[in-house]
C-alpha cells in the first residue's frame, strides 16, 4: 500500500473509531458510508445494516462509469451489514483490500462496542438491583448486618440504625464485641460455629441502654459458596422478656412479702433433697404457723395482717442463713427448710431463733401487735423422702404444737408416727366420702358466670355437694382436699362429669338455650384417657360439645408440656371448651401459655378479694387481664363479691365474672328456675 493510501486508511480508522463510539442508526450508517466514500475516491458509498434492504446504486455515469465495490462488515457470526461504494470506472485489487481493511476495522469497533454497551447495562441493571434491595432491607423492621469471620461489621442496615443508635457509618468496620453486654466471647465463638439457631442475647445500645434481643446466624457465602462471614437477624423482645419474668414471679413468689411460695418451696427442697441424699446428709422442714394472726386480721382489717405478714417475713430473713430457705405456704403459714445441718435437733435451735424474732412487738397503723409462732418439725429421710411428704407430716406436727396452746404461747414439736392416731376423724370421713359415691349422697350445685359487658349468663360451673346422712351438706373444703390427698379426686371427678353432662343433656332436650357448663379436672384426672371418657359421655347423653368446658388448674400443665398439650389438642378436636383456673397460682412460662389450646384464663379469686384498694392485687389482676387479650383468650374472674371489684375488672377489660356478686352456687331446682325466668341484674 503506497504512503499516501496508508495516510489515508489510518484518517479513516480514526474517523471510524469515533462514528462507532459517538454515533448510532443512520447517523452512523451515513458515516460509515462516507468515510468508505472518501477513502476509496468513490463518488457513492454507503453502508447497508444486515436485514435491511440492499443500497440503491446509482446508474451509469455520462461517461460509461458503472463499476461498484463491496464488502462484508462482519465479526465471526455476527453479520453487521455491507459497505458499499461505486461511481469510478473501475475498482482494482488495491481498492478492495483498502474496502476489506476498513470492513474488518468497523466489524471489530463495532463488536467491542456492543460488548461495551452490554456490560455498562449489565453493571446498571445489577446497580439498580443493589438499590432495591438495599431499601428494601432498610425497610423492614427487623435489624440485619454482615459480619466477617473474625466478627467486623461489613453491612448495618436501616433496622439496625433504628434498634442500636448507631449509623452505618459508625458502624461498620467495628468488631461486633462492642454492642455485647455481658456474654462470655467464647460463648459467642461457640455459637457462630453451629450458626442457624436462635438464641436470646442482651446487646448494649449506643445510648448504654441494655436490651434483650433474638438472634439468628446464618452463613455468608461468595460466589463459590465459600464462607466468607455471617448475616446477623435482631429483633428486640425486651417487653416479652419482662413479661416473663413477671409471670415467673408471680407464679413463683408470693405477691405479698416476696418470699417463695408453695410450688418453688417444693422445687428448691426437693432439689437440696437430692444433693442431701448424694453427700448422705440430714434435712429438717419446719412448718411455721403464727399464733394469734387470724383475730389481728379479722378486727384490725386485711391491710394492717398484710402489713403484719410482710414485717413478720422480713425478720425470718434476718435471722435465717443465707444457705437456709423460707417460703410462704399459704395465710400465716410459712415454711424453713435446712439442709446444711449436722444433726436433727438443731433444726430446735433454729425453731427458737425463729419465735424470739416475733418477740419484739410489731408497730402497724398506730397498734402494737404481738404474735408467736408454733413450730412443726420433720426430719429427712425418716419422715419422708420429697417436699411434699416432709411438708405435709411437719403440717401433723404443727398441729400437734397447737393443741393444748391457748393462742399466746409459743411451742415446737417434732413429727412422730403416733400423731397420725389423731388422724382418726379423718379416716372417718374418707370412709364416709367413699360411701358417698357408692350410695348417691353426692349432688350438684350451679353457680353462674355473667358476661360483664352485657350482663347475661354465659355459662355455669358445676360444683360437686356432700349430702352426709347425719351431717347434712359437708363443707367442700373439708372432703376436696381429702378426696385429692386420697387419690378419690378421680372418681369424684367422673361423677361430677357423668352428672353435669347429664343434666346439660336433660336442659338441652327442654329446648334451653345453650351455655358452657364447666366441670373441674384434677390433675390425677389429667391422662390421656380423659379424651376418650369425655367422648363417650358427649355420645351417651347425645349432648353437644358446646355446653361442656373443662376447667384445668395450672398445677396440672406443669409437667410433660408435650404429653399435656396433646391431650389437650384431642379434647379441644371433639369441640369441647378449656379453661385455666386459679390462674397466676403456678405456672411459669408464656412460652408455653402461647401453645395451650385455651379458650379462657380464670383469675384465682386470691388475686380478686383485695380489688380494687390492694395495689399487688391490682398490679396482678391487671396483667393477667393483659396477657389474656394479647394471646387472645377471655378472662374471668372469681370470687367477685363487690361492685368495686366488678367495677376494676370491667375498666380493665375483664370478660366475665363469677361470685357472689351475682349469684351464689345454687341447687339445680334454683338455678334452673332463675334460668328460665332470666338473671336479676345485680347493678
Amino acid at each position: 500500500m503506497h504512503d499516501s493510501l496508508a495516510t489515508d486508511f489510518l484518517s479513516s480508522s480514526a474517523a471510524l473509531c469515533a462514528a462507532v463510539l459517538n454515533l448510532r442508526g443512520e447517523q452512523l450508517a451515513a458515516e460509515l458510508g462516507r468515510i468508505a466514500r472518501e477513502l476509496l475516491a468513490s463518488p457513492h458509498g454507503s453502508f447497508v445494516a444486515a436485514g435491511q434492504a440492499s443500497a440503491l446504486v446509482p446508474g451509469p455515469a455520462a461517461d460509461g462509469a458503472a463499476a461498484q465495490l463491496a464488502c462484508q462488515v462482519a465479526s465471526g457470526a455476527t453479520d453487521y451489514g455491507r459497505l458499499v461504494v461505486s461511481g469510478r470506472a473501475a475498482y482494482g485489487e488495491d481498492d478492495a483490500r483498502l474496502l476489506a481493511g476498513l470492513a474488518a476495522l468497523a466489524a471489530s469497533l463495532l463488536k467491542v462496542n456492543d460488548f461495551a454497551l452490554r456490560s455498562t447495562q449489565a453493571y446498571l441493571d445489577l446497580e439498580a438491583e443493589l438499590s432495591h434491595q438495599a431499601q428494601i432491607l432498610d425497610q423492614i423492621h427487623e435489624s440485619v448486618l454482615t459480619m466477617d469471620q473474625t466478627g467486623y461489621i461489613t453491612s448495618w442496615n436501616k433496622g439496625a440504625e433504628r434498634l442500636f443508635g448507631y449509623s452505618a457509618q459508625e458502624a461498620v468496620g467495628r468488631n461486633i464485641l462492642f454492642l455485647y453486654a455481658d456474654e462470655d466471647p467464647a460463648f459467642h465463638d461457640a455459637f457462630v460455629e453451629q450458626g442457624g439457631r436462635m438464641m436470646e442475647v442482651r446487646r448494649r445500645k449506643k445510648s448504654g441502654e441494655v436490651f434483650w434481643a433474638s438472634l439468628s446466624l446464618s452463613p455468608l457465602h461468595d460466589r463459590e459458596q465459600r464462607p466468607v462471614g455471617l448475616i446477623a437477624y435482631l429483633t428486640d423482645i425486651t417487653e416479652r422478656k419482662h413479661a416473663e419474668e413477671r409471670l415467673h414471679h408471680l407464679a413463683y413468689y408470693d405477691a405479698l412479702t416476696g418470699l417463695p411460695n408453695r410450688s418453688l418451696m417444693a422445687k428448691l427442697v426437693d432439689q437440696a433433697l437430692s444433693s442431701a441424699q448424694r453427700k448422705g446428709a440430714t434435712a429438717c422442714i419446719l412448718f411455721v404457723d403464727l399464733n394469734r394472726f387470724k383475730m389481728f386480721n379479722d378486727t384490725l382489717g386485711r391491710a394492717t395482717g398484710d402489713e403484719l405478714l410482710k414485717q413478720v417475713a422480713q425478720r425470718f430473713k434476718q435471722v435465717l442463713r443465707e444457705q437456709d430457705v423460707v417460703g410462704r405456704l399459704s395465710g400465716d403459714e410459712f415454711a424453713v427448710g435446712l439442709f446444711d445441718i449436722r444433726e436433727h435437733f438443731e433444726a430446735t435451735t433454729v425453731a427458737h431463733k425463729l419465735q424470739a424474732a416475733l418477740v419484739e412487738p410489731f408497730l402497724i397503723g398506730g397498734h402494737d401487735l404481738r404474735v408467736g409462732a408454733s413450730v412443726g418439725i420433720s426430719v429427712y429421710p425418716q419422715d419422708g423422702s420429697d417436699a411434699e411428704a416432709l411438708l405435709r407430716v411437719a403440717d401433723i406436727a404443727m398441729a400437734r404444737a397447737k393443741l393444748g396452746n391457748d393462742d399466746s404461747g409459743d411451742s415446737v414439736t417434732f413429727y412422730s408416727r403416733d400423731m397420725n392416731q389423731g388422724m382418726q376423724e379423718r379416716m372417718r370421713l374418707e370412709s364416709g366420702l367413699r360411701q358417698a359415691l357408692a350410695n348417691g349422697e353426692l349432688l350438684l350445685h350451679y353457680q353462674p358466670k355473667f358476661e360483664i359487658r352485657t350482663r347475661t349468663m354465659v355459662g355455669a360451673e358445676a360444683l360437686v355437694r356432700w349430702l352426709h346422712p347425719q351431717r347434712g351438706l359437708v363443707p367442700p373444703a373439708e372432703f376436696i382436699p381429702l378426696a385429692e390427698a386420697t387419690g378419690l379426686i378421680v372418681q369424684l371427678g367422673e361423677w361430677v362429669l357423668e352428672a353435669a353432662c347429664a343434666q346439660a343433656a336433660r336442659w338441652q332436650a327442654a329446648g334451653l338455650p345453650p351455655f358452657r357448663l364447666a366441670v373441674n379436672v384434677s390433675a390425677r384426672e389429667f391422662s390421656a384417657a380423659l379424651p376418650a371418657r369425655v367422648s363417650e359421655t358427649l355420645a351417651r347423653y347425645r349432648l353437644d360439645p358446646s355446653w361442656l368446658e373443662l376447667e384445668i388448674t395450672e398445677s396440672t400443665l406443669m409437667h410433660d408440656i408435650e404429653r399435656v398439650i396433646a391431650i389437650m389438642d384431642r379434647i379441644t378436636a371433639l369441640g369441647v371448651s378449656l379453661s385455666l383456673d386459679d390462674f397466676g397460682t403456678g405456672y411459669s412460662s408464656l412460652s408455653y401459655l402461647k401453645r395451650f389450646p385455651i379458650d379462657t384464663l380464670k383469675i384465682d379469686r386470691s388475686f380478686t378479694t383485695g380489688l380494687p384498694f390492694d395495689s399487688n392485687d391490682c398490679a396482678i389482676a391487671s396483667t393477667i387481664i393483659s396477657i389474656g387479650r394479647q394471646l387472645r383468650h377471655k378472662v374471668i374472674a372469681e370470687g367477685v363479691e363487690t361492685r368495686q371489684q366488678l367495677e376494676f375488672l370491667r375498666d380493665a377489660g375483664c370478660d366475665e365474672v363469677q361470685g357472689y356478686l351475682f349469684s351464689r352456687p345454687l341447687p339445680e331446682a334454683a338455678f334452673e328456675a332463675a334460668l328460665r325466668a332470666g338473671w336479676a341484674d345485680p347493678g
